[in-house]
């Protein structure tokens, strides 16, 4: 099975750059989308049909044009879950799972702290999400959780690790998600490459990309029950339809 998880930055300017086109190449089971910027009726949802995906579920935020997720499979799901069922997290739209007998797969869009009252929702949001996965978990025990966490680890997960009072790579960000990974999660990549210099993630400012001045923010997180089901792991950077490139899990199940 293999699962991609990619933050398009606005689903209908990633269809401009070639985004349907390269998602046929890719051609995974199911792909998690992050910040579609859009609702499903403002697509024209035949062409991710015609694209081999006639399964498309989307959870957008009230707020249009922003935020997010959707889920397209190729095979269709037992069960969809929209959002949390906690208010203060699902009205951006960040959090939409579907469920198979072998695995149960979300797309997640963790909110960034780009300003003072961001970051308080943020913090507000990852805590609220942890317990959520606590409880989730002792239902579903087979989870992959993949998206944009807006949060880098370790120092090989960044190009410049001395960036430690921005938010993304602050010291409480980094510890949480530290913990999430302790509590029942492996970040897949890191599970099978120790090499630095991969990251998922350039601004758009100063030639970022072409200089790989990157960010690993994005993951695979599967539940520990599936580790020795992981078969491969790996970004794949030469996909441009945003600032963001794609991830992908495969999975022997």
């Amino acid at each position: 099975m293999k699962i991609i998880s990619y933050n398009v930055n606005g689903i209908r300017a990633a269809i401009k750059k070639g985004f349907l086109d390269w998602l046929q190449q890719a051609n995974p089971d199911v792909i998690c989308i992050q910040e579609t910027k859009a609702q499903a009726d403002q697509m024209n949802l035949m062409d991710f049909e015609l694209a081999g995906y006639p399964y498309q579920y989307w959870f957008s935020a009230q707020k249009k044009g922003y935020s997010g997720v959707a889920v397209f499979c190729k095979k269709e799901p037992n069960h969809i879950a929209y959002g949390t069922g906690i208010e203060t997290m699902d009205f951006e739209g960040r959090n939409l799972r579907v469920d198979y007998d072998e695995v149960s797969v979300m797309s997640l869009y963790l909110p960034s702290g780009t300003n003072d009252d961001r970051l308080g929702f943020k913090f507000n949001y990852m805590a609220e999400f942890q317990q959520y996965v606590n409880e989730l978990k002792k239902e579903i025990p087979n989870l992959i959780i993949c998206g944009d966490y807006n949060i880098c680890h370790e120092e090989i997960d960044i190009h410049n690790p001395k960036m430690k009072g921005v938010s993304g790579f602050l010291p409480e960000e980094r510890e949480w998600i530290g913990k999430f990974i302790n509590n029942g999660f492996i970040d897949s990549f890191r599970h099978l490459n120790k090499e630095p210099n991969h990251y998922s993630w350039w601004s758009y400012r100063a030639n970022a990309r072409a200089n790989n001045k990157g960010w690993r923010i994005d993951y695979c997180m599967v539940a520990d029950p599936l580790k020795d089901k992981i078969a491969r792991a790996y970004i794949l950077p030469e996909a441009k339809h945003s600032d963001h490139c794609p991830i992908v899990v495969e999975m022997n199940v």
